[in-house]
């Protein structure tokens, strides 16, 4: 017997399509789903957000909003992340946040939000993943042969660290740069850039009193109020609230 397949809208408009994806969401132990309506409620989430949240079950998650969930400053920035994917300004595609994971260590993440739409094109809400990028091993492949460039970042953050710059010091092209650091890293060379900036400023503000200014500078930042824009967008807290609540280490 021969079995037709199903017409490719059918196979869209099917229920048991969301629910399968839904469930292949659980077997990714370090992404979070999730999937939030207008109001911003989550109507669907993982079992990796869950954890997040440190809520016990994913009833204790659904139905809630943002701000029941997570600490003010950061429900204020995914709201914000929200608004502007459900209104229309675009998905956001690869947001590099720093986030808190279920040990109680601080983590990178990057996360992806788009919108939702019904036949007529009206908003239903959005979908979010938020993917764990877990340090590398010293003996992972392709750490080694990026060794050069990870130096190099790290002792010259106060200077212009340009894509081809870099590829020349790793003896390579940009677009095989590219690819090499996000085999690794999973992330673009100049998100790498920034991860270690912000590292770096995490650990001034852990370790020294200096002055903000001071802190952005030797963090390789143009001046302190670019400093403090990628701070917050990347930790959800200004560089003074993250020294004054001493928030724990980088894992």
């Amino acid at each position: 017997m021969t079995i037709e397949p199903a017409p490719a809208d059918q196979l869209r408009a099917s229920p048991a399509l969301s629910r399968e994806l839904v469930a292949l969401f659980e077997t990714l132990v370090n992404v979070m789903f999730c999937a939030k309506d207008v109001t911003g409620a989550y109507v669907e989430v993982n079992s990796a957000f869950v954890r997040r949240t440190e809520r016990s079950s994913k009833r204790d998650v659904v139905g809630r909003r943002a701000k029941d969930l997570f600490a003010p400053e950061r429900a204020e920035l995914y709201e914000q992340q929200d608004t502007r994917v459900i209104e229309g300004e675009g998905p956001l595609v690869d947001e590099l946040e720093l986030i808190r994971r279920p040990d109680g260590e601080l983590g990178w993440y990057l996360t992806t939000k788009r919108s939702v739409h019904n036949e007529i094109g009206e908003s239903l809400g959005l979908v979010s993943v938020s993917r764990d990028l877990e340090a590398p091993s010293e003996d992972a492949v392709g750490v080694a042969s990026l060794q050069p460039l990870i130096s190099y970042v790290r002792a010259n953050l106060g200077k212009p660290l340009r894509s081809v710059e870099l590829a020349e010091i790793v003896g390579c092209s940009p677009d095989q740069l590219d690819r090499r650091v996000r085999r690794v890293f999973g992330l673009s060379p100049k998100q790498y850039v920034l991860r270690v900036k912000v590292e770096r400023a995490i650990e001034l503000l852990s370790t020294a009193n200096a002055p903000l200014v001071d802190v952005a500078r030797m963090s390789g930042f143009y001046d302190q109020p670019d400093f403090s824009r990628r701070f917050v967008r990347a930790t959800g807290r200004t560089p003074a609230e993250f020294r004054s609540l001493g928030i724990g280490s980088l894992g």
